[in-house]
Order: C-alpha cells, then sequence, then structure tokens
C-alpha cells in the first residue's frame, strides 16, 4: 500500500476553508485536511497568496476527478503528482 497525499489549490482562505469543510460529507474523509498557505513566487503580498488543502489518502480510495471538479467549483485545481 502506498501513501497518497492530494494537493488542492485554492484561490484564498475562505474556498479552502470551504472545501475542507465538504470533503468529509461529500468523500468520507475522517482525517482533517491539512490547510497551507502558499505564496507566489517573488510574492510578499498576503492577497497573491494561494492556500492548499493537503487530504491523505493511504488507501488510495479518493477519486481525483471528483476532487478536481470539487476545486473547480472554487476556482481551484488540484495539484498533479
Amino acid at each position: 500500500m502506498t501513501d497518497v497525499r492530494h494537493v488542492l489549490v485554492l484561490p484564498d482562505r475562505d474556498a479552502a476553508e470551504e472545501v475542507a469543510a465538504e470533503l468529509p460529507d461529500r468523500f468520507g474523509v475522517t482525517e482533517e485536511p491539512q490547510l497551507v498557505r502558499d505564496a507566489l513566487a517573488g510574492e510578499d503580498d498576503a492577497e497573491d497568496a494561494q492556500w492548499l488543502v493537503v487530504v491523505e489518502d493511504p488507501e488510495s480510495r479518493l477519486d481525483r476527478t471528483a476532487l478536481d471538479d470539487l476545486a473547480a467549483s472554487y476556482e481551484g485545481w488540484l495539484e498533479t503528482p
């Protein structure tokens, strides 16, 4: 079994928090996702930061397309490995 980690990239903290809140109901995620602020290269302004939602998927059971669709509904995307 390989540990899988999904990273959803969102435009702001509010979107990241909403996506993280939807994960348990929509995907049965039991482990709380990590929210990480990711400043864009060369940007010092907090307004120019993306937010990452990191979801652990040790059993590789989450549907990548559905995760990408969820992120896209908040103007984000699923990072490809």
